[in-house]
């Protein structure tokens, strides 16, 4: 079996591994046929990934994001999988103990697992997995199924966010994740305007949906605008996608009273914040994890209804044999690249 495997701080190669063994009880395996790569792979490999997210544990097959087809299917699975079947992987399991998953929000588990992380994840031809973890899609394109996992990200934002239909809401970062929220959004019926420096990015979230965008060029400028498209309250509801701090200071401050601000960006960043914007406005400040098992479902069925939309993210396909040329190429173009999606046999 071929897989890359990632051994130490920027060293990736494709090599042959023993094959998966057969699914036990309640397990499947399944065959990877695309898996994609994210922000968080990069900070793996780079050896910069935070003790609270996993940190770097080598060697590791990396790929969390992972679309795949069901080869076998061990005793005690439900009927639905069977051989053949196209699935999204939802990549986290909780300890069930913790406080996070006695108050019924596992998808914050103080010590969960994600595979590509802290598990060998989807940059092999075998992979053994759960079958809570697996979802069937009706998708035609192996892309789509891989991109449920960051959709699923979009889909707890917006759950977060108790985003509602009618409702006017910020964008901050036009990237993948940035891209899902929109979408998510506007499947809710909301009206979402984007941000972003790159207008390459603006213009695909135009073809994607999306009814406004604003150039992102300093802070004042782009509150200026957003409040001239919402009202000059500002909109209920801000999400941040990009981790930067102009960015998250900006939502916070153009956001209405009683507004919901929405972290779903990561970063090692600090933010300075006028404190008055939360308490004069009455702010909820709300971060955003992995989704649970149901929000993951959920996102299944949005990436069946935006398939078309989905697919127009990815901007560059690599084979497995070239995975590790895929990570480092997504690595260092930030502007060319939205999404890099590594594809199987």
């Amino acid at each position: 079996m071929r897989a890359a495997v990632t051994s130490g701080v920027e060293a990736i190669a494709v090599v042959d591994r023993d094959e998966a063994a057969g699914p036990g009880p309640g397990e499947v395996v399944v065959a990877p046929e695309a898996v994609g790569i994210c922000g968080s792979d990069y900070h793996f490999f780079l050896g910069e990934l935070s003790d609270a997210a996993g940190g770097s544990q080598f060697p590791r097959i990396q790929g969390h994001e992972v679309g795949a087809r069901i080869v076998a299917v061990g005793p005690g699975c439900r009927e639905q999988l069977q051989p053949g079947v196209r699935v999204a992987i939802w990549p986290l399991q909780a300890c069930g103990d913790c406080y996070p998953c006695s108050v019924g929000r596992p998808n914050t588990c103080d010590n969960f697992r994600l595979i590509g992380i802290h598990e060998d994840g989807g940059l092999q031809q075998r992979l053994v997995t759960g079958q809570d973890q697996v979802f069937p899609i009706d998708v035609e394109q192996p892309a789509v199924a891989a991109l449920v996992e960051p959709l699923s990200i979009a889909v707890r934002a917006v759950v977060r966010a108790r985003l509602e239909e009618g409702e006017r809401a910020v964008i901050f970062g036009a990237g993948p994740i940035g891209q899902c929220i929109a979408l998510a959004a506007i499947d809710l019926g909301a009206d979402v305007l984007l941000v972003d420096p790159q207008e390459r990015r603006l213009e695909l979230a135009r073809e994607l949906g999306v009814a406004e965008t604003v150039p992102w060029t300093d802070a004042g400028t782009v509150i200026e605008a957003v409040r001239a498209w919402s009202g000059p309250s500002g909109p209920p509801v801000g999400f941040d996608a990009t981790g930067a701090p102009a960015a998250v200071r900006a939502m916070v401050d153009v956001l209405a009273s009683a507004g919901r601000a929405v972290q779903v960006g990561m970063s090692g960043h600090e933010v300075a914040l006028r404190i008055g914007s939360l308490t004069e406005k009455e702010l909820d400040l709300l971060g955003v994890s992995c989704c649970d098992h149901a929000e993951f479902g959920r996102a299944t069925r949005l990436a069946e209804r935006r398939a078309a939309q989905l697919q127009r993210l990815v901007s560059h396909e690599f084979p497995l044999e070239r995975a590790p040329e895929a990570i480092r190429f997504a690595i260092d173009n930030p502007t060319e690249v939205m999404k890099v999606v590594i594809v199987g046999e």
